[in-house]
């Protein structure tokens, strides 16, 4: 049936105020502003703690802070412009998640995309100003830094940390106040800023990187199922009117 036309039948002579609930039912079906507003029911608010993605981008959001701090003050810009973009590719994900709609989750994970990608330029400036040393070779593993023990050792720091059982007023005050939080992995906390190297940033930039995008197409794959899903049981309702 085409948008603004009617409902043509039998009832229609007989009571036309059947036949302006069906139209507005119609109209209402058509133009869906959110097509399935349930599919990102979730138990906790607090569910990405569990993606590597966000995992990996707090760890980078971490090392940013500890190599920035020993920036003179003269590159006060640059170390403002790359703490808030390594922030923001957390934020992002955090804030995506809590979204009602898939669709709202995937735009906020394109925000942490594009900060990621101005954090790998920044890092990649800073290295060519002889801020940030390059030694091939190393790795996180030469700091001691294992991505797996990483993540589940920051699930049971985040969880355990009352900001998290308010979490409206809890990311601000965390993410500033970084350098007193304590998360109880060695590797990170006893973290020498002079051992990271512009090789250590590429290779957790490509991995946080890969982990996002592998999280967009799985999300895509959702959204895509669920369209479907919406349209076969538009029809469905569309038909069972039409046979009221």
């Amino acid at each position: 049936m085409a948008h603004g036309k009617s409902y043509t039948g039998p009832m229609q002579d007989q009571n036309p105020i059947i036949q302006e609930l069906i139209d507005k039912t119609l109209r209402e079906l058509s133009e869906p502003k959110n097509p399935i507003a349930r599919s990102r029911i979730s138990n906790t608010p607090n569910g990405y703690i569990h993606l590597v993605a966000w995992s990996n981008a707090s760890l980078l959001r971490t090392i940013v802070r500890k190599f920035t701090d020993t920036l003179p003050k003269s590159e006060y810009r640059t170390k403002t412009q790359v703490d808030d973009a390594a922030r923001s590719t957390v934020a992002n994900i955090e804030e995506g998640f809590a979204r009602p709609t898939t669709k709202e989750y995937l735009n906020f994970l394109g925000f942490s995309q594009a900060s990621l990608i101005e954090v790998k330029g920044d890092v990649q400036r800073v290295q060519q100003d002889g801020l940030l040393p390059s030694r091939p070779g190393s790795s996180l593993g030469t700091l001691g830094i294992d991505l797996a023990d990483w993540h589940e050792v920051l699930k049971a720091s985040v969880i355990s940390h009352k900001f998290l059982q308010n979490p409206l007023k809890s990311s601000k005050g965390f993410y500033r106040n970084l350098e007193e939080f304590t998360f109880h992995y060695p590797p990170v906390d006893n973290l020498d800023p002079h051992a990271l190297t512009y090789e250590i940033f590429i290779e957790l930039i490509n991995k946080t990187d890969w982990h996002l995008r592998k999280l967009v197409v799985s999300l895509e794959d959702k959204l895509a199922r669920d369209q479907k899903y919406y349209q076969v049981e538009q029809a469905r309702i569309r038909g069972k009117i039409r046979g009221f």
